[in-house]
């Protein structure tokens, strides 16, 4: 792993802002890492303030689907969720993959597929599967653009590093390249983005190899009653692919996102250290779990990741 800032070092190390608010570069020195892999939203956008205008679409689009009111069985399914966010996650192909609550578009799966099994709609679980993720992806461009704190700042230093940064998502690659795009920020032809990440798939890689083969089936996390799935063969072929490109070991590679479970669990499996970025919905047991890993780390903003990069 990496080695974890010092308090030595954080001076020479640490960014600071400058006059005209970018955060500035320091001197060169080896660098802690050879890659860094963003995940984005929720990451770099404040996901609930940006979701309105998505959950408006979506559920104008249930109404339509299965025909009359469901703001009853709609504010039903989200009190039963917020009782045991963790418990009651995303299912994908009959398996919980993330907290239900993690984001508003996991949220909003997750709510419609209670509404589902209450009414007993879609029992074919791949028909559901493609009519859940062909409204998300529908709906997903309508969100507001909202950032957080800091973010165009921080993706401007970590791109003004010799450190090669590149953004992992779930989401669609151009949908992504777009909010990108709205932020500007300088250096921005540097920054690529690897859409449809998948990280959610439990599934073997086409082609495994020895370092998926260490990676067990489940972890647990303290204060989490169901296991954690970790074997997620599609995400480790993208990140695999990008190791290969790069040249980069995982144990050279820093991975921050906001979601333990899809962003950070298989990575820090791999050898990559790993940095969860805190929100409002993080859960307990995704701070137990991020910090019982060895190279795991947690910051209530974007500028942690500054500082365990060493910028």
């Amino acid at each position: 792993m990496a080695d974890s800032a010092s308090a030595a070092s954080s001076d020479a190390s640490s960014a600071a802002l400058s006059a005209g608010g970018v955060w500035a570069t320091p001197a060169p020195l080896r660098m802690r890492y050879d890659l860094i892999l963003l995940d984005f939203d929720g990451t770099f956008t404040d996901v609930e303030k940006e979701a309105d205008p998505f959950f408006a679409s979506y559920k104008a689009e249930v109404r339509e689907l299965i025909g009359g009111d469901v703001d009853g069985d709609w504010a039903e399914a989200v009190a039963t969720l917020e009782q045991n966010p963790g418990e009651f996650g995303w299912v994908f192909e009959g398996q919980v993959v993330a907290p239900g609550n993690a984001d508003p578009y996991l949220r909003a799966t997750v709510i419609l597929n209670m509404i589902f099994d209450r009414r007993g709609l879609y029992p074919n679980e791949a028909e559901r599967t493609e009519l859940l993720q062909g409204l998300y992806f529908r709906n997903y461009p309508k969100a507001d653009t909202v950032f957080r704190a800091n973010a165009k700042q921080v993706v401007e230093t970590l791109l003004a590093s010799p450190v090669p940064t590149m953004v992992v998502t779930n989401s669609a690659t151009d949908d992504v390249e777009a909010k990108i795009d709205r932020m500007a920020p300088t250096g921005r032809e540097r920054l690529k983005v690897y859409g449809n990440a998948k990280k959610y798939i439990v599934a073997e890689p086409d082609e495994s190899d020895a370092c998926f083969e260490r990676v067990p089936e489940t972890m647990r996390a303290e204060g989490l009653e169901r296991d954690i799935l970790l074997r997620r063969g599609r995400y480790y072929e993208l990140l695999r692919t990008l190791w290969k490109e790069t040249g980069v070991k995982p144990e050279r590679t820093l991975v921050a996102g906001d979601i333990f479970e899809l962003d950070l669990a298989l990575p820090g499996h791999l050898g990559a250290d790993v940095h969860l970025v805190l929100k409002d919905k993080t859960q307990p047991f995704e701070r137990a779990a991020v910090k019982a890993m060895e190279g795991g780390a947690e910051s209530p903003g974007l500028e942690g990741i500054l500082e365990r990069a060493g910028l």
